[in-house]
């Protein structure tokens, strides 16, 4: 009877360890911005990931694109996301919810609602990166567009065009109107990354 009891124990430990992983993933969503194109998640999907690096693991898997890392003394690296490795100052990043943290994609805690970004960027010799657009609705048919540094500070992305069923409109002051439309909408920037895509 004692064996049973600590057979049974046991197997409810061993249960309870493979739920643990899954426990501390978060409902988060996801998008990988290439140099010319957006290599998945243009709407921002959701997936379930504890961290940066799990979450560019299972985009890969639904997207099915390549993504490289190497490990370095400071941890895992990503150099190389679909066909375009990292070389001399441009190489891939990640920002949660328009920042970049402190921190390796393997080390960053990932929370309910957070929004995972992996882009390629181009930094200056100062260190700084690419900035990236976000866009919000602002009324009916109309967008606002912003754009965020490195330190998540955003600024009006003045000059910004949106993209929706193969025209383009301009903004005033980051603002614009697309009037009806049936695709999604889409901020670009020269010299910045795409902002995802919206209704």
């Amino acid at each position: 009877m004692f064996h049973r009891s600590l057979v049974a124990c046991a197997l409810v430990v061993v249960f309870l360890a493979t739920l643990a992983p899954a426990a501390l993933a978060a409902t988060v969503k996801i998008r990988i911005e290439g140099q010319t194109q957006t290599l998945f998640g243009a709407a921002q999907p959701s997936v379930q990931a504890g961290n940066a690096l799990e979450a560019l693991e299972l985009a890969s898997l639904a997207g099915e694109f390549y993504y490289h890392v190497q490990t370095t003394s400071f941890g895992p690296f990503v150099d190389q996301i679909g066909r375009f490795p990292s070389a001399g100052s441009n190489g891939w990043v990640f920002k949660i919810n328009g920042t970049s943290p402190p921190v390796g994609a393997d080390k960053v805690a990932l929370r309910d609602g957070d929004v995972v970004l992996w882009y390629f960027s181009a930094f200056t010799p100062s260190g700084a990166g690419t900035p990236t657009l976000d866009l919000q609705r602002d009324g009916s048919d109309c967008y606002r567009v912003t754009q965020l540094s490195d330190q998540g500070v955003r600024t009006i992305a003045a000059g910004a065009v949106l993209l929706v069923d193969g025209r383009r409109a301009s903004t005033r002051a980051g603002r614009g109107c697309v009037g009806k439309h049936r695709g999604l909408v889409r901020a670009t920037l020269t010299g910045a990354v795409r902002s995802h895509a919206m209704r």
